[in-house]
């Protein structure tokens, strides 16, 4: 068969972490062990009733069986607004920033196509979300990693980048809560974001995935709260974790009125908008009860509870998560970070994604994901605690 060449973008692609992280599993899965996965990042319990109920009863509408507006349909656009005014106190203008987006990773894509040439710098959090890449990748650009180490509360040190890479800086990808750390951000922290931002000229792309998940009752922090956010960036806000609605493609950017037009005009000629049944059950669900995202978050914190104080009493020094569905988690000594999660498959029969695989400064620890029950929580920390390896 005649094998056609693909493109030097596709060349340029890095490879698929959680593809491979994937394979792993399946391969240990296929030996008959019972595998008990805290490597995904996939919300394990179902969108609210309400919620599914809302998209039988709108895709009955035959006017959400024709094309849906290019760019969103007003009543989604307009229930983000009350959404961010009601949650976070920020006002938005629905026509002008606002943009809806097919999930969050296909917007944080597209952001470096819409925003960089070939040539041009963004800086990245290293350890962060490996997917940033894969935009930086196709736009031709290059990357400059800031390093989030514990000693800084896994925040930039934007003293530590250089004024060179600042001044040639076009984009600044951040994620609070954080995927890998479980991090969150201070207010302090985001007003030196936006300073960086103004004086470098820098567009910050805050990914607030986890915005809804915080712990030990602290509300995890919007950037677009900040004064001068807006004028300096965007934000982008996923349906996936707070509605665990993963599956159903649904998220949207909020923020600076030019960075929001350029999503829009790229989404113009890649597609032809969201199934609109979809959009109405988003909009019901971010005016709707909120009743089962507190319960949600509850179970979250009951599971990292059950994580941390499990591994703290065989030895591990794993501190408790601030946000997030994750803990990040210190290996044991003699290992690298994926000689450890390679080992754990093996012997523990307990999956994690090794931190090696979002960034340089990611090695020496693991990410757990807190995406199963209680009790298997609890199993996955007796199979490692039987290792003695802390």
């Amino acid at each position: 068969m005649k094998q056609f060449e693909q493109s030097e973008m596709l060349a340029r692609l890095p490879e698929q972490f959680f593809a491979k992280l994937v394979k792993k599993v399946q391969h240990a899965k296929k030996k008959g062990y019972d595998i008990i996965n805290l490597g995904q990042g996939n919300p394990d319990l179902p969108t609210p009733e309400h919620i599914v109920n809302s998209l039988r009863s709108a895709a009955e509408n035959p006017l959400h069986h024709k094309y849906s507006p290019f760019r969103g349909i007003p009543e989604l656009k307009e229930a983000v607004c009350k959404f961010y005014k009601r949650e976070y106190d920020v006002d938005l203008d629905a026509e002008k920033e606002v943009a809806v987006l097919f999930g969050a990773k296909a917007g944080l894509v597209e952001l470096s196509q819409c925003l960089l040439n070939p040539g041009d710098t963004a800086l990245l959090p290293d350890p962060g979300y490996p997917d940033y890449m894969s935009g930086i990748a196709m736009a031709d650009a290059k990357p400059v990693f800031m390093p989030l180490v514990e000693e800084n509360n896994f925040l930039p040190d934007y003293n530590e980048i250089s004024q060179e890479d600042l001044e040639q800086a076009k984009l600044m990808f951040l994620n609070y809560p954080n995927n890998p750390t479980a991090a969150t951000a201070t207010k302090e922290f985001f007003e030196e974001t936006v300073a960086i931002g103004e004086k470098h000229n820098v567009c910050v792309i805050h990914d607030f995935a986890y915005g809804a998940i915080g712990f030990d009752n602290e509300k995890p922090m919007s950037f677009l709260q900040v004064p001068g956010a807006k004028e300096t960036g965007i934000e982008i806000y996923t349906m996936s974790k707070t509605y665990n609605m993963a599956g159903w493609r649904i998220a949207f950017a909020v923020g600076n009125p030019s960075v929001i037009e350029a999503l829009n005009l790229i989404q113009d000629h890649m597609y032809v908008s969201l199934f609109g049944a979809v959009q109405e059950a988003a909009a019901d669900a971010l005016l709707g009860s909120q009743e089962p995202v507190q319960e949600f978050l509850e179970i979250y914190e009951r599971r990292r509870n059950t994580f941390v104080e499990g591994m703290q009493k065989i030895g591990c020094d794993i501190k408790f998560p601030k946000g997030s569905f994750f803990a990040w988690m210190p290996i044991a000594k003699g290992y690298t970070s994926e000689e450890f999660a390679d080992m754990l498959i093996e012997k523990a029969h307990v999956a994690t994604a090794p931190g090696n695989g979002f960034g340089e400064h990611g090695e020496g620890y693991v990410r757990i994901g807190l995406l199963t029950t209680e009790e298997r929580i609890q199993e996955a920390v007796e199979r490692i605690g039987k290792l003695n390896l802390y």
